[in-house]
């Protein structure tokens, strides 16, 4: 080894190690159609259910009197082998590549994903323990979750801060079109969370075949849609 150089060691890309928590319970049992980040679409519930030693409600003591937490949780359907300096960014049509870790990829060297969630309220389960009850969240039904923080508006709220090129793309959300008669088969609790979902535009940034019917797992069905131009036509709801 150069005594003039600085040691960089190798370490191994094993996920994000640590000790799994929690668990979350949420309408999506693949990643296609998950909001890109949390809060976009307000109305989606999730549960999160502790590991069996960590159900000790003490664990929570105090949590309730916070409207939000983070989820530190991890990308466990995203995981490589190695890893790349550079990806492309959705926002930026995925012809543009940033690096790493000036994005939220999830394929990172290590993928850990951070989540700002509302904490709708705490139950204690006979069964599970402290149950977490919280809407907004961004992950895949299973996600493990490896630490929860409260929110703190006073340190965690940055007004003047700047927001990089994601300031310099449109949220331009598409017009949905659900016939009435398959929208029903959704109960009406979860209608408006998915009826935002599609309207994010669920495709992937380089998808633009208006022939091509996608499927959306959610809630136990799997939403077919097509789009043309900037409008989602839903043409099929089959249940799981």
């Amino acid at each position: 080894m150069n005594p003039n150089q600085p040691h960089t060691p190798k370490l191994p890309l094993q996920g994000a190690g640590g000790q799994i928590i929690a668990r979350i319970r949420t309408d999506f049992p693949t990643k296609f159609g998950i909001p890109r980040q949390s809060g976009l679409v307000k109305e989606l519930q999730g549960t999160i259910i502790f590991e069996p030693e960590y159900r000790n409600p003490e664990a929570v003591r105090g949590l309730e009197d916070f409207s939000h937490v983070w989820l530190i949780w991890e990308f466990s359907e995203s995981k490589r082998d190695g890893w790349s300096p550079t990806v492309r960014p959705p926002k930026l049509g995925g012809n543009v590549r940033i690096g790493v870790f000036a994005t939220r990829s999830p394929f990172r060297p290590n993928p850990i994903g951070l989540s700002a969630v509302k904490l709708e309220r705490v139950e204690f389960h006979k069964k599970f323990g402290p149950v977490l009850h919280v809407s907004g969240a961004d992950l895949m039904d299973g996600t493990p979750i490896y630490d929860i923080k409260p929110y703190i508006p006073y340190a965690d709220c940055i007004p003047d801060g700047k927001g990089g090129f994601t300031e310099e793309t449109d949220n331009i959300l598409l017009e949905v079109y659900f016939p009435e008669e398959l929208l029903n088969f959704i109960t009406n609790e979860k209608q408006k969370a998915l009826l935002q979902v599609l309207a994010l535009d669920p495709r992937p940034s380089y998808q633009e075949d208006e022939e091509r019917i996608y499927g959306l797992e959610f809630a136990g069905f799997d939403i077919r849609f097509r789009v043309k131009g900037r409008v989602i036509n839903v043409v099929e709801v089959v249940k799981k």
